[in-house]
């Protein structure tokens, strides 16, 4: 799997500074990383919605959707596949292939410690008063 996910980072690479009139990942790229990871987030939605429908076919396509976003994201961050791999070496060294970081770790752990994120809006939204008012 690493290998298809690297032929697709070249051929994003080589995408990127294409012409968006004939080119879907030049337009993605062009529109800018928010867009990007709104795509990104749909797709991931979508993978969600289908799996919840137990429609198995449908997120084996939408996975794949979600692996080129994903890619086109890891492209416009400057994100090569080897460094993800790197990552995912690190962490199984550490805690075992298929497990994840914990959010808090014991003080004598050799982890680095997570760096909580802020939650952003990926495009503007206006909010009803409703909801402003706590309703």
């Amino acid at each position: 799997m690493s290998d298809s996910l690297e032929r697709l980072h070249r051929s994003v690479l080589a995408l990127q500074t294409g012409d968006p009139v004939q080119s879907r990942t030049a337009r993605l790229i062009r529109a800018g990383r928010s867009k990007v990871a709104k795509k990104l987030a749909e797709e991931a939605v979508e993978v969600v919605i289908d799996a919840m429908r137990g429609d198995r076919e449908a997120v084996v396509r939408e996975s794949a959707d979600l692996l080129y976003n994903l890619v086109v994201l890891w492209t416009d961050m400057g994100i090569a596949p080897q460094d993800v791999w790197a990552e995912m070496e690190r962490r199984e060294k550490l805690l075992g292939l298929a497990e994840k970081l914990p959010k808090t770790q014991p003080a004598n752990d050799t982890l680095e410690e997570p760096v909580r994120r802020k939650v952003v809006a990926l495009g503007p939204r206006s909010i009803s008063k409703r909801r402003r008012s706590g309703y």
